[in-house]
């Protein structure tokens, strides 16, 4: 064994056990987070921050949540409180979140964890006697988020509406159900458009009547494709009589005999359906549920009215100010950027429909 190698195994065994003893001396630990005695304390800041009362509308009377999201407060284990500043204008109440921290000796596991917290605000009516906006401002004056507050009551209402047979005819709209609520539809537009199609000659195998006279027979598809020509059969039928000419599966089409290309023109009907109500002044829908609109039959309609107080001094928002309109092909509501006054003129001059289904009548 050589010198060299012997050498290497001595050096090693040294560094290990000088190692072992670097390991092993008093005092080792975690690494202070603060050099002596050393303390700091101020103002954080947040980064996000949203108002909500878990609910659509926002009631004086409703417990209110501050969430605060991305908090710096130097380590997490020195966020030592939260101050809320508050200051009305006119209708505007604001609250102004403060971060305060202030460091110990303490250890922090996750000392740059940015946490969050969720903070419930009791508000007292004469505090917000004439308030209709909430916001919250962070500590750079911008705004991180508003509420309407809202003064009422709720009106929940589960209630059938019956849509006769002619709402799918087109001729007869625009129309309505009765007076209110109701269910309106109109034609919006017309989109012209043509098909085109092929006669093809078909062959009856099978006879079953003796018919004296006889009469071209063309049947069209069910469905029409814009891309494809489509071959139409030309069969025979009866010209005087309902009997039968031919055994339907004993036709056969000669894709070989085709007559020239022929335009069918055909238009596209272009409806809206909507439910219209009219609502109290300031009033808004905290919940509404259609059901399916199928005509000849009865629809239910789950809603939940929100009526203002005589006190109330702010709109929130709806389709106007004494309408609620809802656009049931869509599912959303008709914002008030819509021009439904024109809608609601014609609503109102539209014929009414059925209001029931019509009794069945039997045969003896």
């Amino acid at each position: 064994m050589s010198h060299k190698y012997l050498l290497s195994i001595w050096l090693g065994l040294v560094l290990a056990f000088l190692g072992v003893v670097a390991c092993t001396q008093d005092g080792d630990g975690t690494i202070p987070l603060y050099l002596d005695d050393t303390t700091y304390s101020g103002e954080g800041f947040f980064r996000f921050a949203e108002l909500d009362s878990g609910k659509f509308i926002h009631l004086t009377k409703d417990t209110l949540y501050l969430h605060l999201d991305s908090i710096w407060s130097f380590s997490n284990c020195a966020l030592k409180q939260i101050n809320l500043d508050t200051l009305t204008e006119d209708s505007v109440f604001t609250l102004f979140p403060t971060i305060i921290y202030e460091t110990s000796l303490e250890d922090c596991a996750a000392p740059y964890l940015h946490p969050d917290t969720t903070i419930r605000i009791l508000l007292g009516r004469n505090i917000l006697k004439n308030i209709s906006v909430l916001k919250v401002i962070n500590d750079e004056d911008s705004l991180m988020d508003s509420i309407l507050i809202r003064r009422g009551d709720f009106s929940l209402d589960t209630f059938e509406i019956f849509v006769d047979s002619l709402f799918d005819s087109i001729p007869s709209l625009p129309r309505r159900t009765k007076d209110s609520p109701s269910i309106f539809k109109v034609l919006d537009s017309l989109t012209p458009q043509v098909f085109y199609w092929r006669p093809m000659k078909s062959t009856c195998t099978h006879r079953v009547d003796n018919c004296e006279k006889t009469v071209p027979d063309t049947i069209f598809p069910e469905y029409w494709s814009l891309w494809d020509t489509a071959l139409v059969p030309i069969r025979l039928a009866c010209a005087d009589t309902d009997e039968v000419y031919c055994i339907r599966s004993r036709w056969e089409d000669d894709s070989t005999a085709l007559g020239n290309v022929v335009e069918r023109p055909d238009t596209v009907w272009h409806t809206s359906t909507y439910y219209i109500e009219p609502i109290p002044a300031c009033g808004a829908m905290n919940r509404f549920i259609p059901g399916p609109i199928i005509t000849g039959r009865s629809t239910k309609i789950v809603r939940e009215l929100y009526s203002p107080w005589p006190t109330e001094t702010f709109c929130g928002p709806s389709t106007k100010e004494e309408l609620f309109v809802y656009d049931l092909g869509r599912n959303y509501m008709v914002p008030d950027t819509v021009d439904v006054d024109s809608l609601f003129e014609i609503w109102k001059s539209a014929p009414v429909g059925a209001t029931k289904a019509p009794a069945k009548t039997t045969t003896k």
